[in-house]
């Protein structure tokens, strides 16, 4: 007993190293990332307010934005996996049903990145700096000639990383992983992602400094006599979050109209971005700097209308384009408009105190996320970290709950998920007999809970090899009761293992 002790805490120590290398390797490069991001933004805004007095060097500037935009296409077309925010082809690597090399993905996604971004286009650095990270993961799990499920930890604690040191929002981005990407808890995973999250959110602070990405300073606790007004706000932004995830996905039908090769859609937003940015440059970016500047100016309502309307259509388009970009933060721009349109009609016409703005603010963002991304625990304490407060987590939380309820019975399912379900429905399965395992979780809600192995029909060409519970390794015999909390390690063809997948969760989910 003492040496089964010994072994797994020494397990748990060589993982804890691994996450620290991880982090580190992680924290570095994506703050650099972030950086050099924040710079090149900066510069560019500086740009378009010296053209409005120079407009002839838009010209110039317009060559150089098709330029680019052909040079990602180069990039995309060498390595297709770097398109859009990264997230789902992370969680297919994750699940086995995306493949691809880490090195090739790393340095294209950082210069991508950096290009699609930095240009003022309305897309985030968070997605990218997710598959960063799990590129880091990948390649230390090869250097290291890991096993399958080591690989599989490594690479989850670094898009933990990413996240962390994209936001810092460490315990969130551990929560992204958990909540969004495996979908069930995994001690292992868990311990480790939360080590390079910490690792890489303290080389971030370092370089960024203590004071929250979006702090809005000091804020009155919202009284219980507004949740109504809450409720219909949840209501609104459930909607607006189901009528995102639809014109989402629906981007594909639209660009595949235009009369180019997909890897150079992104000409289209490079060059409609010009006369935004010519007009409006303090509006270009993910959107962090409107949602600082939203409580501060008390915009009209028909200006914030007009706000949302173009970030709204203009993130599509942008996000549409398959340049490398995420999502995260212009959702989190959006939700605040919403939050500040809310918030100032309820001040003019419903006798709120003005100085509750910025709780709309803030409470909108995680609920327009939650209905989104149908995620809010991660959403919620995202937030949270992002503001530096703790004061709203009761009206974080009921404004998701109530976000989450309405999208659900909507029929929305999580944005990444879905988009994980597109780009695996168009990959050509090889014809190949290799032998892979996949991991599947029983879970509160699962029929298999208290069902003997024998008594339950298992998918065509799988076999359940294992059962990890406490630790522990059963190997399972027809009368093995299968429990709350069981890992099931089901081997299968790897052509196999999405469908495999799919119909577990349609066999195994109270109806």
């Amino acid at each position: 007993m003492l040496n089964k002790f010994n072994k797994m805490e020494q397990t748990r120590l060589i993982f804890i190293l691994k996450g620290v290398i991880v982090g580190l390797i992680t924290g570095f490069l994506v703050s650099i990332f972030r950086l050099t991001i924040e710079k090149m933004t900066e510069y560019v805004q500086n740009f378009y307010v010296f053209s409005q007095n120079e407009p002839l060097w838009l010209i110039l500037w317009g060559v150089i934005s098709v330029v680019i935009a052909l040079f990602v296409g180069y990039l995309i077309k060498g390595q297709p996996h770097i398109t859009g925010s990264g997230i789902p082809q992370v969680e297919g690597m994750l699940e086995e049903e995306v493949h691809y090399r880490w090195f090739p993905v790393l340095w294209r996604k950082f210069v991508g990145g950096i290009l699609s971004v930095g240009t003022g286009l309305f897309l985030g650095r968070e997605g990218p700096s997710i598959q960063l990270g799990a590129s880091v993961g990948q390649g230390l799990s090869n250097m290291y000639h890991s096993p399958k499920y080591e690989q599989k930890i490594l690479i989850s604690s670094g898009a933990s990383a990413g996240l962390a040191a994209a936001f810092n929002a460490p315990i969130a981005a551990v929560l992204f992983i958990v909540e969004e990407i495996h979908h069930t808890f995994s001690p292992l995973i868990w311990l480790t992602s939360l080590v390079s999250a910490i690792i890489a959110n303290f080389i971030s602070l370092y370089i960024f400094g203590l004071q929250p990405v979006l702090y809005l300073g000091h804020m009155q606790d919202l009284p219980l006599k507004y949740y109504g007004l809450l409720m219909i706000l949840g209501i609104i932004l459930g909607v607006l979050g189901r009528l995102y995830q639809k014109n989402l996905l629906d981007l594909p039908k639209w660009f595949n109209k235009l009369p180019i090769p997909a890897a150079f859609y992104g000409i289209v937003p490079l060059v409609l971005v010009i006369p935004i940015g010519f007009y409006l440059p303090q509006l270009l970016g993910g959107g962090n700097q409107i949602i600082l500047s939203l409580e501060e100016n008390h915009f009209p309502l028909l200006l914030l209308l007009f706000l949302f309307l173009l970030r709204y259509i203009f993130s599509m388009i942008s996000y549409g384009s398959n340049l490398p970009g995420g999502i995260f933060l212009p959702i989190l721009s959006l939700g605040a408009i919403l939050g500040a349109l809310f918030g100032e009609f309820s001040i003019s016409y419903l006798g709120v105190e003005e100085y509750y703005l910025k709780n709309f603010i803030i409470i909108s963002m995680a609920g327009y996320f939650t209905a989104i991304g149908k995620a809010p625990l991660t959403a919620i304490i995202l937030v949270t970290e992002m503001v530096g407060s703790i004061n709203h987590l009761m009206p974080l939380g009921f404004v998701s709950l109530i976000a989450y309820i309405v999208v659900d019975l909507l029929g929305g399912h999580p944005i990444y998920e879905s988009l994980l379900d597109r780009l695996v429905s168009h990959k050509k399965i090889a014809n190949t007999n290799e032998k892979t395992t996949i991991e599947y979780p029983v879970t509160a809600e699962s029929v298999l809970d208290g069902y003997a192995v024998r008594d339950f029909s298992w998918p065509k060409d799988t076999l359940l090899v294992a059962i990890r519970r406490e630790q522990e390794d059963i190997i399972p015999h027809g009368d093995t009761i299968l429990q709350m909390g069981d890992m099931l390690i089901i081997l299968t063809d790897s052509q196999h293992a999405a469908l495999v997948k799919k119909e577990l969760r349609q066999k195994t989910l109270i109806k």
